[in-house]
């Protein structure tokens, strides 16, 4: 989709979020809202971004540094249409394509819809095309009015609606898509003619209708999507939404998750097929999980976590940055950070990783086929060597690595001379 530009709406403050941060920056699962606005855009296939920014435009800025996103700065904030009109410059460079124009506060908006969007909106030749929805109770929301034969001639906003019926249910999501010739010439005619003397870009449905140009709509099919964020309660959500479709995408994919209700998976996260995961588990994004394993209860994995296939991570176990090898087991009360875990190995309860000393992360390395015995500290960086054991409430200080075989027990550890083969053979 070479010749469409989307230009998202990300200006608002959100006074109503009572925050200094800009309301698009507030996190859904660990990204901005804004964020999974511009992935849906960006998984419907259009390459060309815009972020009309307004308060906070710095830290907006700022998280799509190195991206092919470009953001423009609406001074001042008069309305959508003014937002629009900010992008000018960058919509006449698609003078003869189209104009997405998608809204920052409603982050569950999905790629499916916005393509269906541009489809119809090709197959139809229209000047325009709105994404619509059919509320049982409209209040709060543009309505769309049509002819008796069913023609769009404009959109009412809530404080004109009442003119019109009360049955009136169409509303208005607000993601539409625009001929760009007709949209740059629809800018300069709508006027702050409304009770906020603002530039509403839905005037340019009447614009456009008073002309003679047609105007399509597609409905939308979940009105989740259309859900805008505008209050950390509609924040809340929004990360419900997006927790569930992510738990159910996962369940279809063949993973078991016991309980939906208290398990958090985060987005960018991958899990094999047949794999469990146990209640009060989170699963933040960027994990890995292999087939066939096990995680949880009341386990959580942070972002750098890769675990094979047939391991098993136990409950009250925390990860981060951390590999465990296939056919691992890492059971009860452990923390591993910065730590690679090989194979065959088994991670007694109360394993801690000492990853940090203060002003550096150093790496731990577990060989295969390993045995780390209860209450075992690893202070990093230090290795265990490949069928290593140490014994229960051991400490292994940084640099004392233990080689392959040996047994390491005591505080500090003293490492015993023979290899456990050799133990055996005397």
């Amino acid at each position: 989709m070479k010749n469409i530009i989307a230009v998202i709406l990300a200006a608002g403050r959100g006074t109503r979020m009572k925050s200094d941060t800009p309301k698009v920056m507030h996190e859904i699962l660990a990204k901005p809202m804004i964020s999974h606005v511009v992935d849906s855009v960006g998984g419907a296939g259009v390459k060309s971004i815009i972020l009309v920014t307004g308060f906070g435009s710095d830290k907006v800025q700022e998280f799509f540094k190195g991206t092919d996103v470009k953001a423009v700065l609406q001074k001042k904030l008069l309305g959508s249409g003014d937002a629009v009109n900010t992008a000018r410059g960058q919509i006449s460079k698609f003078a003869k394509g189209d104009c997405l124009v998608v809204y920052g506060d409603t982050p569950l908006i999905k790629s499916q819809t916005i393509k269906r969007l541009i489809e119809k909106h090709a197959a139809s030749s229209s000047s325009l095309t709105l994404l619509t929805a059919v509320l049982k109770n409209p209040t709060g929301y543009g309505r769309i009015i049509r002819t008796p034969e069913g023609r769009i001639v404009k959109i009412a906003e809530e404080d004109e609606a009442k003119t019109y019926k009360k049955e009136i249910k169409e509303i208005n999501v607000g993601t539409c898509i625009f001929r760009c010739e007709d949209l740059l010439e629809a800018l300069g005619k709508i006027k702050p003619e409304n009770t906020k003397k603002e530039y509403y870009l839905t005037d340019a449905v009447k614009i456009f209708s008073d002309s003679g140009k047609k105007i399509e709509s597609i409905t939308i099919e979940d009105l989740d999507e259309m859900i805008g964020v505008n209050s950390r309660v509609e924040l809340a959500k929004a990360v419900a939404c997006v927790k569930t479709r992510i738990l159910d995408e996962l369940m279809m994919s063949g993973v078991t998750i016991q309980d939906p209700s208290t398990t958090t998976i985060y987005p960018d996260v991958k899990i094999g097929k047949d794999s469990v995961i146990y209640p009060n588990t989170i699963i933040e994004s960027g994990v890995k999980i292999g087939e066939n394993c096990h995680i949880g209860p009341f386990a959580r994995l942070r972002p750098g976590t890769e675990v094979k296939d047939k391991a098993e991570v136990g409950n009250f176990v925390e990860l981060v940055r951390t590999k465990v090898g296939e056919n691992t087991k890492v059971k009860h009360h452990t923390y591993l950070g910065d730590a690679t875990v090989g194979k065959n190995v088994n991670i007694g309860a109360g394993t801690i990783t000492a990853n940090y000393d203060g002003k550096n992360k150093s790496k731990t390395i577990i060989g295969d086929g390993a045995f780390i015995g209860v209450g075992t500290i690893l202070i990093a960086p230090v290795k265990i060597g490949k069928k290593a054991l140490t014994g229960a409430g051991t400490v292994i200080l940084k640099g004392r690595n233990v080689k392959d075989g040996a047994i390491a027990v005591g505080v500090p550890a003293r490492i015993l001379e023979k290899r456990i083969s050799e133990r055996r053979k005397s």
